[in-house]
């Protein structure tokens, strides 16, 4: 929908384009910082996904639907800070940052605690590769076709990935939520 009526309406971009953003960027922030877990450069990456989109906008072939494009290229744009430098030196800062005894207060403690936190935070520690399946489809709710075409993968490997990454948060998880 957004991407034709982009292309053709010239007239009303600022609007659809705005519209875009509003439907989208919540989503999207929350699949940047699935990789990148940090809200505030997960917001630029959304941010840059934006203006990537817009600008090449006539490049959009229409093979999948806007929002799965939209999904790739934060996928991807995610995908490229993590190969980046400042990435890698805000990895070894926060690793020294707590090497050095920087503790955790009363309130993340607690936070950790909730059943859902716990469960995010075993998400957020697997591989990419399951985590982006897990994400997808419980968090944003997708369909098993949605995700093998943002991820470029077979149907099958979706499945198997969701399989896999579903028996290892039943075995990180084990007996925690039933107590």
């Amino acid at each position: 929908m957004f991407a034709t009526d982009l292309l053709s309406e010239e007239d009303n971009v600022s609007e659809l384009f705005e519209e875009l953003v509003e439907t989208y960027a919540e989503s999207l922030i929350q699949v940047a910082y699935s990789y990148v877990k940090n809200k505030q450069m997960a917001e630029d990456i959304v941010q840059d996904v934006f203006i990537k989109a817009f600008e090449k906008k006539s490049q959009f072939r229409g093979d999948s639907s806007y929002k799965t494009y939209l999904y790739k290229m934060t996928i991807n744009r995610s995908y490229d800070y993590l190969r980046s430098w400042s990435y890698r030196n805000y990895l070894l800062t926060n690793t020294f940052s707590n090497l050095f005894g920087v503790q955790n207060s009363l309130d993340d403690f607690l936070v950790l605690e909730d059943e859902r936190a716990m469960i995010g935070n075993e998400v957020l520690k697997l591989k990419p590769k399951y985590r982006e399946v897990v994400i997808l489809f419980y968090f944003k709710e997708l369909k098993i076709e949605e995700i093998a075409s943002i991820l470029d993968c077979s149907i099958n490997t979706v499945k198997t990935r969701l399989s896999r990454a579903r028996n290892m948060l039943k075995e990180r998880l084990g007996g925690k939520l039933d107590e």
